[in-house]
C-alpha cells in the first residue's frame, strides 16, 4: 500500500506496463521504469515527474480505456505529479489552498500589491499617480527604489528559500541516484534534455492533445514560456547591474539591452502562455488531471499578466497610464513570486531533478 490511491493505481499501472515494454521507446519514463521491479512511492513521484504528458503512450497502448486493464498513464501521473507539489511543499500549511484555489489566489496577491504600491503613492503625492514622468529615475517617482527592491526582494529570497527547501524533500525521497550524487555529466545532460525539451515529443512524431494527430504546438508554446521568461529573468538581472554597477537608472532607451531582452522576454509571455492556455482547453479529457484546473490556470495567468503589462508599460511608459500600469505590473511580478514554490512552476524544478536522476541511472548502468 503506498501513501495515496493515485499512487496505488500508479503502482498498478507501472506494474502492468513492465510487463508489456511495448512503449519504451517513447519517452524516459518507460526505460526509468525498467530499472525497477517493485515500486516505492519517492519511485513513483519520480516517474510522475519525468513524464512530460506528450499522450503517446495512451494513443499507442492496446490496454488504454476502454481495455479492462483501464491503463492510462498520462492522466495517472498528471495527478499523481500534481500531488507531488503539495507533499514536498514548504511549509506544507501553504500547498493545500493553492492547489484549490490556485487563479483566484494568485489574481488577490496580484491586485493586492498593486494597491498598496498605489496607495503607498497615493499617501505621498497623490499627483504622482496620473503624472507623466520621464527621464531616468521616472518610475521610483511612484515607489522609492530602496523600499521596491526590499519588498521585491525579500518575496524573491522567500521563494527561493522555499523551492530549496521543497526540491530537497523531493530529491531526498526519490533516493540518491546508484553510484551516489549527481555528476557533471548527468547535469548537463539534464540541462541539454530540459533546454530541448526533448521528451516532449510522442516518440518522435510530436505531442498529442484534443486528438489521435501529433504535433508540435505545446512544445512551441513551452519553449516560448520558458525562453520568455528566461529573457525576463535576464533583462531585471541586468538593470540590477546598471543601477547598482553604473549608476543608470531605469527606464532605459528602447534600443538598450535591459529594454531589448524584456521586450523579447514579453511578448514570449504574451504568445506562450495563451498557446498553452488553449491546448489546455482542447486537450482530450482522457488525458487530463481536471482537478489542477486552479493550479494550471493560475500559473498561466500569472506568466501573461507579467508579460502583458509589462510590454504596456514599455509603451505607455511616457504617458499618465505609467503609474497604474506599474502597479500592476510589479503586483503580477510580486504574486508570480510568492506563489511560485506552491503552483505550477514547481513541476520544472521537480522535471530537471527527475532529469538529473535519470540521466545519472543511464550513465550507472552503462
Amino acid at each position: 500500500m503506498h501513501g495515496t490511491r493515485i499512487l496505488d493505481e500508479a503502482d498498478r499501472l507501472m506494474t502492468v506496463c513492465n510487463s508489456c515494454r511495448y512503449c519504451e521507446g517513447l519517452c524516459a519514463v518507460f526505460p526509468a521504469m525498467e530499472m525497477r521491479r517493485a515500486f516505492s512511492d519517492g519511485d513513483l513521484n519520480y516517474l510522475a515527474n519525468l513524464c512530460h504528458s506528450c499522450g503517446a503512450c495512451y494513443v499507442d497502448c492496446q490496454f488504454s480505456p476502454p481495455h479492462e486493464f483501464n491503463v492510462n498513464v498520462p492522466k495517472t501521473l498528471a495527478v499523481a505529479r500534481a500531488e507531488s507539489y503539495a507533499a514536498y511543499a514548504w511549509p506544507q500549511a501553504l500547498s493545500g489552498a493553492f492547489a484549490r484555489n490556485g487563479l483566484v489566489i494568485s489574481v488577490i496577491a496580484a491586485l493586492s500589491m498593486a494597491a498598496f504600491i498605489l496607495g503607498f503613492a497615493a499617501l505621498n503625492d497623490s499627483g504622482v499617480l496620473f503624472g507623466v514622468h520621464t527621464g531616468p529615475g521616472a518610475f521610483y517617482r511612484l515607489m522609492p527604489h530602496n523600499v521596491m527592491a526590499a519588498l521585491f526582494s525579500a518575496a524573491f529570497l522567500y521563494a527561493i528559500l522555499a523551492l530549496a527547501m521543497s526540491v530537497r524533500a523531493f530529491w531526498r525521497d526519490i533516493g540518491a541516484p546508484i553510484g551516489g550524487r549527481a555528476d557533471g555529466g548527468s547535469i548537463f545532460q539534464a540541462i541539454r534534455d530540459a533546454g530541448e525539451l526533448r521528451y516532449l515529443h510522442g516518440g518522435g512524431v510530436g505531442c498529442y492533445n484534443e486528438d489521435d494527430r501529433p504535433s508540435d504546438r505545446r512544445k512551441l508554446y513551452h519553449h516560448l514560456t520558458f525562453y520568455g521568461f528566461l529573457l525576463c529573468f535576464a533583462a531585471t538581472s541586468v538593470a540590477t547591474l546598471y543601477h547598482y554597477l553604473l549608476g543608470r537608472e531605469a527606464p532605459y532607451p528602447w534600443w538598450d539591452l535591459p529594454v531589448v531582452l524584456g521586450s523579447l522576454g514579453g511578448i514570449g509571455l504574451i504568445v506562450g502562455p495563451i498557446g498553452l492556455f488553449a491546448a489546455r482547453m482542447r486537450r482530450d479529457p482522457a488525458l487530463l488531471d481536471e482537478f489542477s484546473y486552479g493550479m494550471d490556470v493560475g500559473f498561466i495567468a500569472m506568466l501573461f499578466l507579467t508579460g502583458l503589462t509589462g510590454m504596456l508599460l514599455l509603451v505607455l511608459r511616457e504617458t499618465a497610464a505609467m503609474g497604474p500600469l506599474l502597479a500592476l505590473h510589479l503586483g503580477a511580478v510580486f504574486a508570480l513570486f510568492i506563489t511560485m514554490p506552491y503552483g505550477k512552476f514547481v513541476h520544472g524544478i521537480y522535471r530537471f531533478a527527475a532529469l538529473v536522476r535519470y540521466a545519472q541511472e543511464r550513465r550507472t548502468a552503462a
